[in-house]
């Protein structure tokens, strides 16, 4: 794994997996990871719904330059 690219630190330094580290692996692995490029697909019915409302209010917040 390769930092920067498959993962990065937050700034509570924990490892947080990129979408291309999990494109790479192929499927969702239903844990609800941060950057799911699968919509979440494997995780379990409320809990999914939750993390893609989530996603979306995220993504309709600005941008810090």
């Amino acid at each position: 794994m390769k930092e920067g690219e498959d993962f990065y630190y937050n700034e509570d330094g924990y490892v947080v997996l990129t979408a291309a580290f999990h494109l790479k692996r192929g499927d969702c692995c239903g844990n609800g990871c941060k950057h799911c490029p699968y919509d979440y697909k494997n995780v379990p019915g409320p809990r999914r719904a939750a993390l893609l409302e989530k996603r979306e209010k995220q993504n309709d917040l600005p941008r810090k330059p």
